[in-house]
């Protein structure tokens, strides 16, 4: 084995093993992240002794590509690359090998090791007394001195803060990680106004996914929505099956249109979209390497509240909803399909507030998070 086969090796069980020393504890701060000459914005966090960092800051940062496959996510470098597989069943390399790693979400980011750079051909270091942390290949031209020189005082590490889990009301503790993420397709409607109070009203944060022909209708209601910081995300301009999907370009027109009216309104693009209908069955891959090739990212939903179907019928609605969600397994968030409607201003506060009482919190979906999708697709 070569030199620098054993040095690599050496590294790479230096992060992965915990021999970090003391800034490496876990939950004790996060160093900054350098990759090659440059000292990046992204942030490692130790946890149980080895360092992550969110795997969609690190593709960006490294040029990697990833996609989205049944069995998990592929890395691809421009060299070398490593499927993550799901269930945190590990990475499958390159030479056929499957290897322990583990992945988590972290305020809506996929979380991954730093150790699968060193699989996709990089040279990791890490020396704790002086904060450094970084990746490099052939194109760095500073050794690690002459780096830490560079950057010596953006080294010094933040305290990351540990939130303690909230408590719901009736003394019901959290669920540790149980984050729902509530979405409204169709809007904005003359209801949006109502819907909103409600959620005002109990503090919860939702995405809305917007129809461009209705924002136009009620621009006001777009920009409350961004104002109080609520989720924005594309639902297309037709909602009809025979002009959305007519073909990949159309599929794709209708999203930019989308999102072109929506920056108009608020000064704000977003990347998040929904295909009318789901995306089941007629987002094919052809229509999601169109669209998704373009920079956006496609959501579908694991709970679906039936508001579509039951309409006034708040008592089928709410059972629709708390059954899937309890159904779902403990370490799955919800992702709950409702619809911007009159109908669902009546069961909407029921809805609010037995979840908020089995103990779960409310989050927008950002882009930095692993899509939910009925393709599995992560792009």
């Amino acid at each position: 084995m070569s030199m620098k086969k054993v040095s690599l090796l050496l590294i790479v069980l230096f992060v992965s093993l915990g021999l970090v020393g003391e800034a490496g504890a876990a939950g004790s701060a996060k160093l900054k992240l350098g990759v090659n000459d440059t000292l990046t914005e992204i942030y490692a966090v130790a946890d149980n002794n080895t360092y992550y960092v969110p795997v969609r800051d690190l593709a960006k940062a490294l040029d990697l590509t990833l996609t989205g496959l049944a069995d998990g996510i592929q890395v691809a470098g421009h060299k070398h690359k490593v499927k993550l597989l799901n269930g945190n069943a590990g990475a499958l390399l390159q030479d056929g090998t499957t290897v322990q790693l583990k992945t988590f979400q972290q305020n809506g980011k996929l979380m991954v090791p730093l150790k699968v750079t060193a699989y996709l051909g990089y040279t990791i270091s890490f020396k704790a007394d002086q904060y450094l942390l970084r990746v490099k290949d052939a194109n760095a031209a500073l050794d690690d001195s002459a780096f830490v020189a560079k950057y010596k005082e953006e080294l010094k590490p933040k305290p990351v803060v540990v939130p303690t889990a909230p408590t719901a009301p009736g003394g019901t503790e959290g669920k540790k990680g149980a984050t729902v993420y509530l979405t409204f397709d169709d809007g904005p409607t003359a209801a949006t106004s109502q819907l909103l109070d409600i959620l005002a009203k109990y503090d919860v944060k939702a995405t809305f996914f917007m129809i461009g022909p209705n924002m136009n209708t009620y621009k006001s209601q777009v920009k409350r929505i961004a104002k109080e910081e609520h989720g924005l995300a594309l639902h297309g301009m037709t909602h009809r099956k025979e002009k959305f999907y007519a073909s990949p370009a159309a599929a794709l027109a209708e999203m930019n249109g989308d999102n072109a009216i929506l920056k108009k309104i608020t000064g704000t693009s977003t990347s998040i979209i929904r295909t009318p209908y789901g995306s089941k069955p007629y987002f094919t891959k052809t229509f999601r390497d169109k669209v998704l090739g373009q920079g956006y990212h496609l959501w579908d939903w694991n709970v679906d509240s039936e508001d579509w179907r039951y309409k006034e019928n708040s008592t089928k609605i709410y059972n629709s909803v708390m059954s899937q969600v309890h159904k779902l397994g403990k370490n799955t968030d919800p992702v709950i399909l409702m619809h911007d409607q009159k109908a669902t201003l009546k069961v909407l506060p029921r809805i609010l507030e037995a979840l908020k009482k089995e103990g779960y919190q409310f989050a927008v979906i950002t882009k930095d998070q692993k899509p939910l999708n009925f393709w599995h697709d992560a792009r």
